[in-house]
């Protein structure tokens, strides 16, 4: 599991322009705020953290779809699909989500402290946000896991992937953004819904590769 939790972050790696796209979309969705709210310090220090979240759960779906692809074209899904052992399949998919999220995702939380200062985010807020991102991203993953395995067959899934899964991780940026915003204000509280966002990472990292096998199994 470990060779192939290499081997995928670095063809990730070398396909080259996800995590960059990623990025600037991510710069893009925080810096269009300001224009659109105005120049208000005090609002955007508030709306910070929520726009942080917002912004890194919709670059977080950039290339999504592409999770299974490389595999189904040279043929390697179709032995694991076929292969006897069920649970290989699944443990792969969580492998292969691991590997998305650090190739393609951990960018993301790594510069949203450098775009939370764009919004005036303190620094207890830019740390929150930081921490809620980093734990409640990989969510994102497996729930995309299972849109990208229904859409496997398709030739261009890719927005549909985003339709699907969208509503799927409401809860996890409800969340993220009432964790971030508690660290920085009173009387909202940090911990609770931060153990929330921990568990639902938990609850999807074994619910979403279990199901995307099984679409994986049911769409081949």
């Amino acid at each position: 599991m470990l060779a192939l939790y290499l081997r995928e972050v670095r063809l990730g790696v070398r396909a080259g322009g996800g995590a960059l796209t990623g990025v600037l979309f991510f710069l893009a969705v925080v810096a269009v705020i300001p224009f659109g709210v105005g120049p208000d310090l005090n609002l955007l220090a508030r709306i910070g953290p929520a726009v942080l979240w917002i912004g890194a759960l919709l670059a977080s779906l950039l290339g999504l779809e592409r999770l299974f692809q490389a595999d189904r074209e040279d043929g390697a899904l179709d032995l694991l699909v076929m292969a006897e052992d069920r649970h290989m399949l699944a443990a792969t998919v969580f492998v292969k989500c691991l590997a998305h999220w650090t190739a393609n995702v951990m960018p993301l939380v790594a510069v949203a402290p450098l775009l939370g200062l764009f919004m005036n985010v303190p620094a207890a807020g830019l740390a929150a946000a930081t921490l809620t991102l980093a734990v409640g991203t990989p969510a994102i993953t497996f729930i995309g896991a299972v849109g990208a395995a229904l859409t496997v067959a398709l030739p261009r899934g890719g927005l549909l992937v985003s339709v699907l899964i969208l509503p799927l991780t409401i809860p996890v940026l409800i969340f993220g953004v009432a964790a971030s915003r508690g660290a920085v204000a009173d009387p909202d509280p940090f911990l609770p819904p931060f153990l929330i966002l921990a568990a639902l990472t938990l609850f999807f990292a074994v619910i979403g590769p279990v199901a995307a096998a099984l679409a994986l199994r049911t769409s081949d």
